[in-house]
This record gives structure tokens, sequence and C-alpha cells, in this order.
């Protein structure tokens, strides 16, 4: 028997755990602060349902695909958005809803990616450009929680067609261009304008590689900067990226991606698009990918309790903490020694020791695991002390 995992999917234990714990927190925390409300949806759906009218796109065509015994064609979900047909219907708007959990790609694997990985996503049913720019102040917060310096760079497809069409670009050839429009931050210019040749739109490269005022001609840049104003209004900046497009066709006005300062790589992404004719948007984050990055530590247990042949009052003690909300690792069958090493590996801030000295005195020795001090503590204050 095989126990090791399958390609792509991965064991989360002990520090990494804890650290993607927390890493949830924080998001559901500020999703929660916008007004958004949690939803769960299937993992398996029919395949039907989870291609839906995008069959060819990229991320699509990575679908799971599996048949139960029935032998109806199914597939697991590759993200939350296509769900929202099914669980939008007849919620009062605007729905704002928000999902982390697991989806699931069979695609080539890589660093901060993998086959099953988690998502936490945010949408909005019946959106408008200031729903644009909250979700976006809603990812700047969350990254700064998180400890990662970002940029946010958006664009909107809407002048992005605008273009091509001033550009008599036909229709057939014009979802291949953008998406070889959009690899401008993964390739060089050279590349990008060699794969525009082969379509026939080398001409292009000038134009979406040009400055901003070059784009004040064209209609749909006026959503551009409303967008740009409404962000300043919340108190942060964003920037025009004429060249990114996202990689689902969905898309049908604001795009936008957040990336890390340092890194240059991106972290998150969104933007607008319909839901049953509702207009929509949305932002998403991979947890995988900002766990490589963010270094903020999980919450450990804070306390150890020691029971040095004092069990029931050990308990009683633990029980007190815990009805306090502080978490507590309780050790009745441990020597010292081994107790110890068990704080040390878990990264406990305190121990404290139950004897029959300490119950005698009706204080407890406890023991601060960082800088070594001892000292002995009613448990009243202990309470006081911790919290």
């Amino acid at each position: 028997m095989r126990t090791q995992t399958v390609k792509g999917f991965q064991d989360f234990t002990n520090k990494e755990a804890l650290k993607r714990m927390k890493m949830r927190k924080i998001i559901q925390r500020q999703f929660e602060l916008y007004g958004f409300e949690p939803a769960e949806t299937p993992t398996i759906e029919f395949e039907e349902f989870v291609k839906g009218a995008n069959p060819n796109d990229e991320a699509v065509r990575d679908v799971f695909q599996l048949e139960d015994r029935g032998r109806r064609e199914l597939a697991l979900r590759y993200e939350f958005t296509f769900q929202l047909k099914r669980i939008a219907k007849n919620q009062k708007l605007p729905y704002k809803r928000y999902q982390i959990g697991k989806v699931f790609r069979d695609e080539p694997i890589r660093k901060g990616r993998l086959r099953e990985f988690v998502q936490c996503d945010a949408d909005i049913i019946g959106s408008s450009m200031k729903d644009e720019a909250e979700c976006l102040k809603l990812g700047k917060n969350i990254f700064e929680e998180l400890g990662l310096p970002v940029k946010i760079y958006v664009n909107n497809r809407k002048l992005i067609n605008e273009i091509l069409t001033s550009e008599s670009i036909k229709e057939k050839d014009r979802e291949q261009i953008v998406r070889e429009l959009d690899k401008l931050d993964k390739l060089s210019k050279k590349e990008v304008a060699d794969n525009l040749k082969k379509l026939g739109a080398e001409k292009l490269l000038k134009i979406f590689t040009g400055d901003e005022k070059s784009f004040e001609k064209y209609n749909f840049y006026k959503e551009i900067k409303e967008l740009k104003k409404m962000c300043k209004i919340y108190g942060f900046k964003v920037e025009f990226r004429p060249f990114l497009a996202r990689g689902l066709s969905y898309y049908n006005g604001t795009v936008f991606e957040i990336w890390s300062k340092n890194l240059n790589v991106s972290l998150c992404g969104g933007g607008s698009y319909l839901i049953d004719d509702i207009q929509s948007t949305g932002i998403s984050f991979g947890l995988e990918p900002i766990s490589l990055l963010s270094k903020i530590k999980g919450n450990t247990t804070k306390i150890q309790i020691i029971s040095i042949g004092e069990d029931g009052d050990a308990i009683r003690l633990a029980e007190k903490l815990r009805d306090n909300d502080i978490s507590v690792s309780l050790l009745l069958d441990k020597s010292i020694g081994k107790a110890m090493d068990y704080a040390n590996s878990k990264g406990i801030e305190k121990v404290i020791f139950v004897g029959k000295e300490e119950v005698a005195k009706k204080k407890f020795k406890v023991k601060d695991m960082k800088s070594g001090k001892e000292e002995f503590i009613s448990a009243e204050k202990i309470l006081v002390n911790i919290k």
C-alpha cells in the first residue's frame, strides 16, 4: 500500500498548519469586516455545470473529471465563481458572499501552486465600481496584516476590446491576442511581439505598452479614471496596467491583480463579470503562494500544565483557563524532562507545574520558556497575567 501523497497534493502539519490557519483567520476577519457572509458549496458538481459556457478557458480545461457508480459525468470544482450561478439565485442584492475552501486543477505543479489548493474568494452580486474599489481596499488590508507590501494593478476589458475594435482586429483572433498581451508581465517584449506577429497583430504591442496619457482618447479609459478616484477616497493608489487581462474570458469590465513589491509576483486577482445577467465583482486569494511569502507565525498553544501526581488540581486549573479562552496543553502522564522537551518542540510560552508543594501553597510554579524565569503565582493571578 502506497501511503505517500499523490503528486500535486500535500499534507500540512505543525507550524505550517498553524500558519495557514492564522492566515485563513486574517482573511476571513477582513471579509466579515466588509460585510461578506459565508457560503459553502459542493466539491463535486456535474461536469457540464463546471465547464459552463467557457470550455476553452485554460483553467476550465484543467478540471479533474470523474464518474460515479451511476456513470454520471462529474468534475471537481476548479474555482468558486461558477457556483454563484446557483447560490445567488433569489438573493437580496447586493449579495456579498465569501468562501474559503479547496479547489482542484489537473495542471502542471510549480512552486506555490499545487493541484489541490485553498482559494479565498469574496464576491458581490449586484455591484458597481464603488464595490470594485472596496474589494481592492479589502485586499490591501489583508496583505498589510500578512506583512506583505504590494502594488495593485488595474485595467478594463471594455477598454481592451475598444482598442482591438478600433484597430480592426478580427473577432475570431481577439481572445488569443488578449492572452498573448497578458503575458507581458512574464515574457519579454520581443517574445510577445513574435507571438502577436503570427496573428497579424504586432502593431498592438506599441499601443498596449504606451504611457497612460495615450489611452485618454479611448472612451472606456474614463472607467479607469473613475476607479482610481474611488480608490483615492479609500486612501490608497492603484496603477494602470493596460495589457492586464486575466485569463478567464468571463470578465467584462474592471480586472485587477495585486503583486508583491518584493518579489514581483502576482498574489491575488479578480475583476467584474456577469452572473445571470447581473453585474458582479470579486477578489480571489490563493493561500499557497501567499503562505510562501508571508513571515507571520501561527498561534501556538500558550500554556502547558504538567501534573506531578496531582491530576485533579491540574485538570481543574486547565479547565479554568480554558473557560477564559486560553489554550492549554495538559500533560498528566509524562516525566518533567519529557514534558519540557514537548513544550520546547511546540513553542509553548509558559509551563505551569502542579505538584504537592504548589497545591499546598495554592500557588503554582510558572516558567517562562523564553526567559527561563520561574515564579509562584496563584490561579487568579495566572489568569490576569496571561490574558
